[in-house]
C-alpha cells in the first residue's frame, strides 16, 4: 500500500468516527447519557455485595465535621500501622503538621485507598479528590478541589458501621485532637474587661515535662490518682446517669517542695487538659469570680494554689457569743475574705464557684486546691463534692527516692551497691527531706553519679542527726516544763494548807461553808 493510500484511509476513519460521534450526541443527549450511567451504577450496586457511603468535605456551604473526624482518625499512627492497601502494600501517605500541634500526622494521598478493621469487620476507605468545575460568581467561592472519603463495606455490616463505627471514629478523633494540640496555661489579671466580646484569661504554651512516670511519689498513691483521673475522663455517662455535674475536686496538701505543682502538671499531661491558674488576689468580687468560671473551657484543670494564703477561710465574719450562737461582725473582715483591701471575694462565693450552680458551666472540669497547712482550711471546703480526693504530699520516701535516682542519674536499683541502698532506706524517712531537696543534690552532681550518691547519703545522715538532737531537746524541754508545773502545784498546795488551818482556827471555815451552801 502506498503512503498516500494509507493516509487517505486514516482520514476516512477519523471522519467516520466524528460523524458517528455527532450522530450519538444528537440521538443521545448528555442528560440521557448521564441517566444511563446512573442506571448502570445502580444496577451494579444491586448485584454487588458492597455498599458505599460518601463523606464530602463541604456539605452545601458548611464544613462537614464528619469529614474532619475521619481524616484525623485515619491519620492516627494506630490506624496507619494496622492498615493494608486494597491493591498493593505501597499505600502512599502524606505527612502534615498543623498549627498548634505537637506531632506530625499522616494522611492519605489523593485517590489512594486504605483498609481498617473494627470489631472484626474490614472496611475500605478511599480518599477521592477531583477538580471542581469552573464556577460562576459567588459571594463565597468554593475550593478548586472537591474532596471526600468513600467508605466501602459489606451490606451485612451496614448496621454495625452506622450504629457503632462512625461514633467510634468521632470519639477517637476527639482524643487524637486533644493529644496532638499544644496545651495552654491560662492566668487571670486585674482590670480586664469581662464583657461578652473579651477574654479575661491570658495564655501561654504549656510545656511542662512532668509526667506520672517521672513523678517522685509513692507508686500505690500514684496508681490510685491515675485510675481516678481515667475513670473521671471516661465517666460522662455515669455523671449524666446519676445527675451530677461532670467535675472533680482534688486537694493537695503538705510541706513546700513535696511536688504539688509537678503533680498538677502530670495530671494535665496525662489527660491532655489545659490549666487555668486562678489568682484570687486579682479577683474583685464574687460576680467577677463567676464570670471567670464561665470563660473557662471544658476539659480543663482549674488550679488555686496556696488557698490558705489567698483567701481567709478561718474567719467567716462572725463572732461567737457566750451562749454559743454567732453574730455578724463587719469589722472582722470588712465583708471580705481576702487579705487585700478592696476585694470582696468571700468563702461563700468560693464554695459556689466549686460546688454551686455556677460550677456546672461547661463540663469535664477538675478543680485543684493546694495548701501547706490543711488545718487552716474551713471544713465546708474540705467535704466531698468540693474536694473529693485529698492527696497528702509528704516527705520523700524510699520508693520516691529510687525514682529520683533513675530520673537524674539513670541509676536502677540493681546498678547500686546494696549496702548504700540499705543506708538510704534506713535514713530517708527519719531525715524528713523533701523531693525538691533530694533533686537539688542530684542536679548539682549529675555529671558524677558516684559523687552524687555519696553526697546524698551524707546529707541524709546529717539530717537524721539534727532531727534526733532537735527531738531530744524538745523532749527535755517538755520534761522540764512538767517538773516546773509539778513544783508549782506542790507550792500551791503547801500555801493552801496553812490558810485552811488558820481559817478553821479563827472560825472562817464555817462562814465559807455557809457561803458555799447559799451559792449552791
Amino acid at each position: 500500500m502506498k503512503m498516500s493510500d494509507y493516509w487517505t484511509t486514516m482520514a476516512s476513519l477519523v471522519g467516520m468516527l466524528a460523524f458517528c460521534q455527532t450522530i450519538l450526541q444528537l440521538v443521545f443527549p448528555p442528560e440521557l447519557r448521564l441517566a444511563f450511567i446512573h442506571f448502570l451504577t445502580r444496577l451494579r450496586h444491586v448485584f454487588s455485595s458492597h455498599i458505599y457511603f460518601d463523606i464530602t468535605e463541604i456539605d452545601g456551604v458548611n464544613t462537614n465535621e464528619l469529614y474532619n473526624a475521619v481524616q484525623l482518625y485515619l491519620s492516627s499512627s494506630v490506624t496507619v500501622n494496622g492498615a493494608v492497601s486494597s491493591s498493593n502494600n505501597n499505600t502512599r501517605l502524606s505527612l502534615t503538621r498543623v498549627p498548634n500541634s505537637s506531632s506530625v500526622t499522616f494522611g492519605l494521598s489523593n485517590n489512594d485507598r486504605i483498609t481498617d478493621v473494627f470489631n472484626g469487620v474490614t472496611v475500605l476507605w478511599e480518599h477521592v479528590v477531583v477538580q471542581r468545575q469552573v464556577q460562576s460568581f459567588s459571594w463565597r467561592p468554593m475550593p478548586e478541589e472537591k474532596r471526600g472519603f468513600t467508605l466501602q463495606i459489606n451490606k451485612r455490616d451496614k448496621a454495625l458501621v452506622l450504629d457503632s463505627y462512625l461514633d467510634y471514629i468521632v470519639g477517637k478523633s476527639e482524643e487524637i485532637r486533644r493529644r496532638n494540640e499544644e496545651r495552654l496555661l491560662y492566668t487571670n489579671s486585674r482590670g480586664v474587661s469581662l464583657d461578652a466580646r473579651s477574654h479575661p484569661w491570658d495564655s501561654v504554651r504549656f510545656k511542662h515535662p512532668s509526667t506520672f512516670d517521672t513523678l517522685a511519689m509513692d507508686p500505690e498513691k500514684k496508681k490510685r490518682i491515675m485510675e481516678d483521673l481515667r475513670e473521671f475522663a471516661n465517666g460522662q455517662g455515669f455523671y449524666q446517669k446519676t445527675g451530677r455535674a461532670w467535675k472533680r475536686g482534688y486537694l493537695l496538701y503538705g510541706p513546700p517542695g513535696t511536688g504539688k505543682s509537678s503533680l498538677i502538671a502530670a495530671m494535665a499531661n496525662y489527660l491532655g487538659y489545659d490549666i487555668y491558674d486562678l489568682e484570687l488576689t486579682e479577683v474583685q468580687n464574687n460576680s467577677e469570680l463567676r464570670k471567670l468560671l464561665m470563660k473557662t473551657s471544658s476539659k480543663s484543670i482549674i488550679v488555686i494554689e496556696d488557698i490558705d494564703c489567698s483567701i481567709s477561710l478561718t474567719k467567716r465574719g462572725k463572732n461567737k457569743k457566750k451562749n454559743g450562737s454567732y453574730e455578724y461582725d463587719p469589722g472582722l473582715t470588712n465583708g471580705s475574705g481576702l487579705d487585700e483591701p478592696g476585694s470582696s471575694v468571700t468563702l461563700s462565693g468560693l464554695l459556689n464557684f466549686t460546688d454551686g450552680l455556677w460550677s456546672c458551666c461547661g463540663s469535664e472540669k477538675i478543680f485543684v486546691f493546694t495548701t501547706n497547712h490543711i488545718e487552716k482550711l474551713d471544713s465546708a471546703l474540705l467535704r466531698s463534692g468540693r474536694m473529693d480526693m485529698h492527696v497528702h504530699m509528704g516527705f520523700c520516701k524510699f520508693p520516691a527516692l529510687k525514682i529520683l535516682l533513675k530520673n537524674y542519674l539513670r541509676l536502677e536499683e540493681e546498678d547500686m551497691d546494696s549496702v548504700v541502698l540499705k543506708e538510704m532506706e534506713e535514713c530517708v524517712e527519719e531525715a524528713e527531706i523533701t523531693p525538691a531537696d533530694v533533686s537539688e543534690v542530684l542536679i548539682r552532681n549529675r555529671s558524677d553519679a558516684e559523687k552524687a550518691v555519696r553526697e546524698l547519703v551524707s546529707v541524709l545522715k546529717e539530717r537524721v542527726v539534727k532531727r534526733r538532737k532537735s527531738v531530744g531537746l524538745k523532749k527535755k524541754k517538755e520534761e522540764g516544763e512538767e517538773e516546773e508545773e509539778a513544783e508549782e502545784e506542790q507550792e500551791k498546795r503547801a500555801l493552801d494548807s496553812p490558810n485552811k488551818r488558820n481559817r478553821a482556827v479563827f472560825g472562817y471555815q464555817e462562814e465559807e461553808e455557809e457561803v458555799d451552801e447559799k451559792e449552791k
